[in-house]
């Protein structure tokens, strides 16, 4: 029998248990594996930094703005926004240069976003285009 106090307490440790976890975790995980078994080609960078870079993705879920995020194969973090308005990509942005400020942001474009991509053709996208945090934080 399920008293009204234990059910409740059960609904919401229920309740946090899912909504602590990113929902969208599995992307950053596609694209480290995809990457780290040589299926889009040769690293630029050693095995380990994939594997920091696989947190820093987990990490970036965890911004407000921020609806998924794949591990790129040059080093960058790919961002697909919730919103995509120029303040609230800025502010993801300065938020994701606050956290990481050695490592580069690149925002998935709404058009790209309608080619219905893979997390193979995100992997392979270029983040050097995109401004560093150190560039953007005057760091260089």
């Amino acid at each position: 029998m399920c008293w009204p106090v234990r059910c409740s307490a059960w609904r919401v440790a229920t309740a946090y248990l899912l909504l602590a976890a990113p929902a969208a975790a599995e992307d950053c995980s596609k694209s480290r594996d995809y990457l780290l078994q040589g299926l889009a080609g040769e690293l630029a960078a050693p095995a380990a930094s994939y594997q920091t870079l696989f947190k820093v993705c987990l990490e970036t879920l965890r911004l407000a703005n921020v609806k998924d995020a794949y591990v790129l194969r040059d080093g960058g973090i790919a961002i697909v926004a919730k919103r995509n308005a120029l303040f609230a990509t800025a502010e993801t942005l300065a938020q994701f240069c606050d956290r990481f400020p050695t490592k580069t942001a690149r925002f998935v474009t709404p058009r790209e976003l309608k080619r219905r991509l893979t997390v193979g053709t995100v992997v392979t996208m270029s983040s050097t285009g995109s401004p560093s945090c150190r560039k953007i934080k005057g760091m260089t």
